[in-house]
Parts: C-alpha cells; sequence; structure tokens
C-alpha cells in the first residue's frame, strides 16, 4: 500500500484547491504592498469580485497605521461578494454582464477622483470581474448597447484578451482612463489577476495602465467573432474617436501597478500543499487557453502518458495547471468552461483506473453557473450511464454543470472573495 491509497481523491483535490485560495486571499496579500501615506487625500476605489475584500483588508491596517488618517472612497463587487468597511463604501453590481447598479457605481467612482491634488493619492484595487463591474460606456454607446455586446463577446469563443480588447475602447474608464481622470493625484494599483500570463491592461480591461491596442485591433476582433454593434461605434472605431490611453501618457506619470497575487502563486501553493501530502506535483502551466473540450482532451492524453510510461512525472503525482479556456455556445446549456473541460477530460479518459480531477473557477463562479467547477473520478462514467445520463450529448449541448449537478458531483464554494482564475488539478496514484 502507497501513501496515496490511504486517502480519498475528493479529499485531496479539495485540499490542493483551498491552498490555491487561502494564498490569494486579500487580507493575507493586501497588507504586503500598500503605499504610504501622503500629505494629502488618501481615496481608495476599486473593482472586482475581491474588491471589497481588498477593501476591508486596507482598512484594517490603514486604522492601524495612521490612526489620525480618514480614508474615503468607493468600490463595486459582484452582488453576494460585499464585506463590511466603515469608511469605504462598498458597492454591488452584477457579473458577467452589467447592470444599470455597475453604471451607477462607476459614475460614483468616476466623482470620487475628480479635483485631486498633487498631494493626495488614489489607491485602486482590481480583481478579475471589474471589467463588468464598471461598464461606464464611451460617448454614443448606451448601457444596453455594452450588455448585449457582452454576452455576444462571452458566447463568441474570444478569449479574455480579445474580448478585454474590445472593452476597453468602448469605455469611458478602461484602458487607462481612469488613471488619467485621477491626474494630477498618485495612483497606486493592486492587481489580483485573472488574465493568462498576468497581461496587465487585461485583467479588469486595464483601467489604470496604458493600452498598446488600438482602435483598429478591438474592430478586427468584432469582425472575427462577428460581434453586433452600432454604426456609431464601428464609425467611431474606424477613426479612432474611441482610443484608450497610451503608455507614454504624461497623466500616466505619477502612477505604479503591483501584481499582490497571480494563478502561479495560487498553483505553487497547491503545489506545495500535495508536498505535505507527500505526493509530487508538476506545474504544466499558469496560462493554458483554447476551447475548453480541446483543453480536455490534451490533459487527458497527458495523463495516460503518465499513468501508462511515468512520462514526464511518476505518479503517484499531481499535475496543475491554470489559465482561462473558453467556451463557444452552440446548445442549450449555461456553458462553464471549467465543467466542459472537466466533462471532455472524463469522456477522453474513459474511466481510466486511478485518475481523478478538478477543475473549477477560484472566484466560485464557473460561468454563468454559481458553481465553482466539479470533481471527476474513475468512476464517473458509470455513474452516468447508471443514472442515463449521456455524457457525449451533455458535452455537445454545453450542459456539463446540469451533468454534474446530477450526479452530485459538483463543486460549490459560495463566494470566496479572490480571483486567480482557473485551478486544474488530475491527481493520478
Amino acid at each position: 500500500m502507497t501513501l496515496s491509497d490511504t486517502f480519498s481523491s475528493k479529499e485531496f483535490l479539495t485540499s490542493l484547491f483551498q491552498a490555491a485560495l487561502d494564498i490569494a486571499q486579500p487580507n493575507k496579500c493586501v497588507p504586503r504592498y500598500l503605499p504610504e501615506k501622503t500629505e494629502g487625500r488618501t481615496i481608495v476605489i476599486g473593482a472586482g469580485k475581491a474588491s471589497a475584500a481588498m477593501a476591508q483588508a486596507l482598512e484594517g491596517v490603514w486604522q492601524e497605521n495612521y490612526p489620525e488618517d480618514a480614508l474615503s472612497g468607493v468600490v463595486v463587487t459582484r452582488y453576494g461578494y460585499a464585506v463590511p468597511c466603515k469608511q469605504i463604501e462598498i458597492l454591488e453590481a452584477a457579473h458577467p454582464v452589467p447592470d444599470a447598479a455597475g453604471l451607477a457605481a462607476s459614475k460614483r467612482i468616476l466623482e470620487t477622483v475628480s479635483e485631486l491634488t498633487p498631494e493626495d493619492q488614489v489607491i485602486v484595487l482590481i480583481s478579475g470581474g471589474g471589467s463588468a463591474l464598471m461598464p461606464l460606456p464611451a460617448e454614443g454607446i448606451s448601457l444596453e448597447e455594452k450588455q448585449a455586446i457582452n454576452q455576444a463577446l462571452l458566447k463568441s469563443g474570444a478569449n479574455i484578451i480579445e474580448m478585454n480588447t474590445v472593452r476597453r475602447h468602448l469605455s469611458a474608464l478602461k484602458g487607462g482612463r481612469l488613471a488619467a481622470a485621477c491626474s494630477p493625484a498618485k495612483v497606486t494599483t493592486l492587481l489580483i489577476s485573472d488574465v493568462p500570463g498576468d497581461d496587465l491592461p487585461s485583467i479588469a480591461s486595464g483601467p489604470t495602465v496604458g493600452d498598446v491596442t488600438t482602435c483598429h485591433d478591438a474592430l478586427n476582433i468584432i469582425e472575427k467573432y462577428q460581434i453586433p454593434v452600432s454604426q456609431t461605434i464601428l464609425d467611431n472605431l474606424s477613426n479612432g474617436a474611441y482610443e484608450s490611453i497610451k503608455p507614454d501618457d504624461k497623466r500616466l506619470t505619477n502612477c505604479t501597478t503591483t501584481m499582490i497575487a497571480t494563478p502561479q502563486m495560487a498553483l505553487e501553493a497547491a503545489a506545495q500543499r500535495a508536498q505535505e501530502w507527500g505526493i509530487q506535483s508538476l506545474i504544466l502551466g499558469d496560462s493554458i487557453e483554447g476551447e475548453s473540450r480541446e483543453v480536455g482532451l490534451v490533459m487527458a492524453g497527458i495523463a495516460r502518458q503518465v499513468a501508462t510510461f511515468g512520462q514526464p512525472i511518476k505518479p503517484p503525482c499531481v499535475l496543475l495547471s491554470g489559465g482561462e479556456t473558453t467556451v463557444t455556445m452552440k446548445g442549450n446549456g449555461i456553458g462553464g468552461r471549467n465543467v466542459e473541460y472537466l466533462l471532455s477530460l472524463a469522456i477522453s479518459l474513459q474511466s481510466r483506473s486511478g485518475i481523478a480531477a478538478l477543475a473549477a473557477d477560484t472566484d466560485g463562479v464557473d460561468g454563468a453557473a454559481d458553481i465553482a467547477g466539479a470533481i471527476i473520478d474513475d468512476t464517473t462514467l458509470e455513474r452516468a450511464f447508471q443514472a442515463q445520463l449521456d455524457p457525449v450529448a451533455y458535452l455537445k449541448n454545453n450542459d456539463a454543470h446540469r451533468f454534474f449537478r446530477d450526479l452530485n458531483d459538483s463543486l460549490v464554494t459560495g463566494p470566496t472573495l479572490t480571483n486567480v482564475n482557473d485551478f486544474r488539478a488530475i491527481f493520478i496514484r
């Protein structure tokens, strides 16, 4: 008997996922990166699924270090992700499709940073989801248009970098515009990354960083995925009227940006936890992209190679990966990139003995469902057939969430108060 035979796959995999969540909790990573107080006011703004928890962590440290300084500001987070703060106003709005509450919150944020001086400083708290939560559109675009474009992008199969390139150019806040609005104050942005490669302009569509992409790039993406937009949008992208703020803009001179939690950090924490269980690990990458079901096929091939030949690592082991795959919606299900990947993986593995896997979004929401993801093992397909569930049909219909729900294999966390993208682990005994 080996050590791995003494515990369940589910127990082990959920422990790794929890380690990934723990390392990215705002109360652990925010305090290490806070700037010192300046002579003027300290204003806190932000957006994202972790922004309220980030604000709470900041507020606690600030009150301890500068008890006489009165913070002020406002952040917006997803419905259900608010936590109490004493000095910073917490607003909630919809994600992934923006709503009127997000529009109002965007306006409040913009008002909060108006009329600042060089002695003031703005601390900006940004995490994944911030793009949808700050939907203030560029001139000539309605909220309803933004909603329709966002929904079309989500269903198109475009990756997050492509989606956020479009969003940056149709926004009054993103693509560096929020930082420009804060000028001439000092701006310190603390980021929790949820995008492949930690691409700064793509995290919440880069509200405080310069953007190297252009209106022409956004127009190409709209044409590539045949996203319906108005003639006004087409004209303003074509003539450059919607151009974003570029990195050499003088209004960004007094801006600094720090990544405080990343997908790689989460994977390393999971690897450390696996070592504590006596299991070796291999990190395959923190920025894996592609169609979810195709990534599932590739990962299944790697898992079979490990199980059969002990390459590139010998069992018992766990294969770890992160990133953000995509789902091109063609069926009537609700999608969910992690569960679609996992169902494809299960079908490809064909109940291979001794292999189990977990895939989940670290924000607790996979696609449009308030479910983080799911877990499979070598009994998943057998139990599905016994329950008269056809896994191939569910995959074809983009309905993996219902498949795993009916098997009682969904992974439900509730709001995790952080977001470092997708987490995937394949355990091979």
